[in-house]
């Protein structure tokens, strides 16, 4: 029986396929933008000046100073930016931290942003902003900060290192495991979810094998693109609260340490959600437990395991806990300061999610 439930469609446009950057002016143009401020990661800088290359005369600039977790100083300054060059529209060309640039602009000057996706973060896919102030990180969603458009081209992607296309990866898949006992999922999600999982669980291997896998790009990318519509349509449990909290408060890398919690924080809420157990086990190829599973995974993949090696001192753990907890998501299992210390205590060690054996 499928229980009542609301699905809502966002407004957004996705051209997807290798080549398709191409298409980027006709993209500008459909949206009626003249002058488009490019925005980019200082490691991303070549690319956002090939994309900016591609648009000719439209393009206003390039900004390469897109920062992880976005700094206000560094939004503020991008929205000065985005002002002074007159422009009408923004391009963010990278992975979340550009993405997360352009978005800053958009909710202070309410300019819609193009997205060009070069990792499969999957935040191109989410009206979720975040900005980081004093170690902290604020996180809300505004329709105003959607990507009007999001054009996926694999060939963009060639260039990702491995250890970055796996932990890019495993981010979006963290997308989908929340979604799956997320309070407001619905059957549609729930696919999608699925289906994302099992895409890139599969790309990844193939795409860190072979970085010029273009066909394992693309399913990455596909993968990414549902992961990422996921985290957009629901609502953000424990998994996406400590890594909100490690992020904005010790500045650790994002998507490894997604890479690193998401097993724990998994083996954490299966016993509370054995319908997202079911999904994710038929995603991964029939496992019994999905958050060893994807602990395995990581190995397999050369993917961080430990918040220790991402630069974590262990007496971090109980800080980190008691913000998790004073204002803490929505979550399938209750959430108690002594069940998140034993989680981030494994996640800092390193050792596999529930207790088990190595």
């Amino acid at each position: 029986m499928i229980v009542p439930f609301t699905y809502q469609a966002l407004p957004m446009r996705v051209v997807f396929g290798a080549g398709s950057v191409a298409k980027l002016p006709d993209e500008v143009a459909a949206l009626g933008l003249h002058r488009v401020l490019v925005v980019c990661s200082p490691e991303q800088e070549g690319t956002g000046r090939q994309v900016a290359a591609a648009l000719g005369d439209t393009a206003a600039g390039v900004l390469a100073e897109a920062r992880m977790h976005v700094p206000v100083e560094v939004a503020h300054r991008a929205r000065d930016v985005a002002r002074e060059s007159g422009a009408d529209g923004v391009v963010a060309v990278g992975g979340g931290s550009a993405v997360g640039l352009g978005k800053a602009i958009a909710l202070e000057h309410g300019l819609p942003v193009i997205a060009v996706p070069t990792t499969y973060a999957g935040s191109e896919m989410t009206p979720v902003w975040g900005l980081t102030e004093g170690g902290q990180k604020r996180t809300g969603r505004d329709v105003r900060v959607l990507p009007r458009s999001v054009v996926y081209d694999a060939e963009l992607t060639l260039t990702l290192p491995g250890q970055l296309s796996a932990t890019s990866g495993m981010n979006a898949i963290a997308h989908a495991v929340e979604g799956l006992y997320a309070p407001d999922a619905t059957p549609i999600i729930s696919l999608m979810a699925e289906e994302g999982t099992r895409a890139l669980a599969a790309a990844l291997p193939r795409v860190v094998a072979d970085g010029s896998d273009l066909e394992g790009r693309g399913e990455a990318q596909y993968g990414a693109w549902l992961c990422g519509a996921v985290l957009a349509a629901t609502t953000m449990s424990l998994h996406h609260k400590l890594c909100h909290t490690l992020g904005g408060t010790l500045d650790l890398p994002h998507a490894p340490t997604h890479t690193v919690v998401l097993p724990h924080a998994l083996a954490y809420n299966q016993p509370a959600a054995p319908a997202a157990v079911a999904a994710l086990s038929r995603a991964l190829g029939g496992v019994d437990d999905p958050a060893r599973e994807l602990w395995e995974l990581a190995g397999r993949l050369g993917a961080p395991r430990s918040l220790a090696e991402l630069g974590m001192a262990e007496a971090d753990i109980p800080r980190i806990a008691e913000l998790a907890v004073a204002s803490p998501y929505a979550n399938p299992r209750p959430v108690t300061r002594e069940g998140v210390e034993a989680l981030l205590r494994a996640a800092w060690a390193g050792v596999p999610p529930g207790g088990g054996t190595p």
